[in-house]
């Protein structure tokens, strides 16, 4: 006979004995593109604004539809909800002086902190000028803005090899960023290693570990075939015949993040950047059961 909900929420449990709650959390929403999506958008944020997150960020679209709503869901979260938003903002398909005007306006309507990035390429064969460490100098010479970068610990895509893509991530610190927030990843392995050479690169800005937690499984496949993310063999046995099992998806789900937090922890790691694909749900029993309450 298999555990029952109560006992592996026990078994659960007695593994975070060495956690005492004290890690930061942040999270990481993306614009609706309907009024239901943005209706569970404001629920979530709702839901996890009594966790008292650190930031949390927007993420930007290159299309001008997709970067007004990315626009207004940051003044609102700053102005109504009182915590500090993170809007990224990206290099691609914009101009200096259009990058420059952004800024402006979120300096001031209050925002003090931007995830620079480069931005995903139109398409293959596009040629821009400017790259995140570009955007980093620029913001920089606009105010006095606290600054995240983005960082891959098994390597972007379109780097020539790891050791091309530690280059980028150092210009990016160098040229003013405060931190770097990881891509998701599922072998803590992989971000020790990370860890390790950003340090031997004379790297000294936080490098805070990006969290998926997956209860989607097929979904997460699918974002970790686009981005090159190793998904190791255990996991995919672990979750495999669970397509029709919802419950047990979201208790495997939350063992496997609880899990890497937990070993994060242990090597140093205080702050985690969790991306929600905005539901509230797992994210905020993650959060409870690591002991981050109202």
């Amino acid at each position: 006979m298999g555990y029952s909900y109560a006992s592996q929420l026990d078994a659960l449990n007695h593994t975070l004995s060495d956690l005492k709650g004290d890690i930061n959390v942040s999270f990481e929403f993306f614009p609706p593109s309907t009024e239901a999506m943005e209706n569970t958008l404001w629920a979530s944020i709702q839901r996890l604004k009594v966790l008292h997150p650190k930031f949390v960020s927007v993420t930007y679209g290159a299309n001008s539809g997709e970067r007004e709503r990315t626009h207004s869901i940051v003044k609102r979260i700053q102005s109504d909800m009182g915590i500090h938003a993170a809007p990224h903002l990206t290099c691609i398909d914009a101009t200096r002086e259009d990058l420059k005007s952004i800024a402006r306006d979120y300096w001031a309507s209050g925002i003090r902190h931007i995830v620079a990035l480069r931005g995903d390429l139109p398409h293959k064969g596009y040629k821009t000028d400017m790259y995140a460490s570009d955007l980093v100098t620029l913001l920089r010479n606009e105010g006095d803005f606290e600054i995240s970068v983005a960082a891959y610990p098994e390597v972007h895509p379109e780097a020539k090899n790891a050791q091309a893509d530690l280059i980028h991530l150092k210009r990016k610190i160098d040229a003013g960023a405060h931190r770097a927030i990881t891509q998701f990843f599922f072998d803590v392995e992989s971000y020790l290693r990370f860890r390790d050479r950003c340090v031997a690169a004379g790297i000294e800005a936080e490098i805070i570990p990006g969290i998926l937690p997956v209860s989607n499984f097929k979904q997460a496949a699918k974002f970790s075939a686009m981005t090159r993310v190793h998904v190791p063999s255990w996991m995919q046995k672990q979750f495999s015949g669970l397509d029709e099992d919802p419950t047990t998806r979201q208790l495997l789900g939350a063992s496997i993040a609880i899990d890497m937090v937990r070993i994060l922890r242990r090597e140093g790691v205080k702050d985690f950047h969790f991306y929600t694909l905005n539901r509230a749900e797992l994210s905020y029993a993650l959060c409870h059961t690591l002991g981050v309450r109202p």
